[in-house]
């Protein structure tokens, strides 16, 4: 098999650098190919376990933004700045999060979800010109960029370190020093691409599980969940009716029509009925211990609890 000679190429972000173990992929059959691919796809949960203490300082920010009122900001380009926006639009509905808690700021704008915008990425006056106009004290904004030196990326989270926001950078360029004003970096090797330079694939494949990570994280610290169930949605549907009931089912043991009834009583509110269920409070009694533990199930059977003991 006539191999392709390797060359040297000189550049600092691991993901730009030739891979050596893919090489021939070019002359392997289909399935072959895919083998390769599934090869270095397997490399990139170890990467990212690697990073998981940085990760948690960001879920730690995160946190403690929302609990404050404030928001989380995404600000990225090209395939970044898209799993950004992925990720803020999918909590919405996963999680019945206000709109505007995570708000995905893409270089290009709206258009270049769809198509790359020339140069958009590189102008970091724009990264910061829109951060200047959205972010507050108190938010917490989250760049990502896989070579690690985006200007857009950089030029935002610096305008929103002066605005007194706190900032991370989620950064596939692990030898990328790190930029002035960052509270944490998430510098994930997964060095270099099965393709060389093509950041859609594995420095990609690592973003979008950090961010899934650390957004699912954060809703959980939260109190979004009761153990590993959805508990935030709203039955506003006969899908999401059914829906949880089911979960009611599950976290309760209880009948399918006991659980109807109390997802009636309590207005379609899954964590009211939930708290009703397995506290035995009425509906009223529910909503008010859960207001007071900020929404958190468990917070608020113990203080149930603790009131009738």
């Amino acid at each position: 098999m006539m191999t392709v000679p390797r060359q040297v190429v000189h550049v600092d972000s691991p993901t730009e650098q030739r891979n050596p173990r893919t090489t021939d992929i070019d002359l392997m059959p289909t399935i072959g190919i895919l083998g390769m691919l599934n090869a270095e796809d397997r490399r990139v949960p170890d990467a990212v376990a690697a990073v998981l203490p940085q990760v948690a300082r960001a879920v730690d920010f995160a946190v403690e933004a929302l609990r404050g009122g404030h928001r989380i900001h995404y600000v990225g380009a090209g395939t970044s700045g898209r799993l950004a926006t992925l990720d803020a639009a999918e909590l919405v509905p996963t999680f019945n999060v206000p709109p505007d808690w995570f708000v995905a700021h893409h270089a290009g704008g709206e258009r270049a979800l769809r198509q790359a915008v020339e140069n958009a990425e590189d102008d970091a006056k724009s990264g910061a010109a829109e951060i200047a106009e959205t972010v507050e004290p108190g938010d917490f904004v989250l760049g990502l960029t896989a070579s690690g030196r985006t200007p857009y990326v950089l030029g935002a989270l610096a305008a929103a370190s002066r605005r007194g926001a706190r900032t991370g950078l989620i950064s596939g360029n692990p030898v990328a020093l790190k930029p002035a004003g960052v509270d944490v970096l998430i510098a994930v090797d997964t060095g270099p691409e099965a393709i060389a330079g093509s950041t859609r694939m594995k420095a990609g494949t690592a973003q979008k599980l950090i961010l899934t990570s650390f957004s699912t994280a954060t809703m959980i610290r939260l109190g979004r969940t009761y153990s590993n169930l959805m508990v935030s949605m709203r039955a506003t549907n006969a899908k999401l009716r059914g829906r949880t009931v089911r979960i009611l089912r599950e976290a309760t043991g209880m009948s399918a029509q006991d659980c109807s009834e109390a997802l009636t009583d309590a207005d379609g509110d899954l964590k009211v009925a939930l708290v009703h269920l397995l506290s035995g409070v009425d509906v009223a009694g529910a909503a008010k211990a859960l207001e007071a533990a900020d929404g958190h199930v468990r917070k608020a059977l113990d203080s149930v609890h603790v009131r009738a003991s």
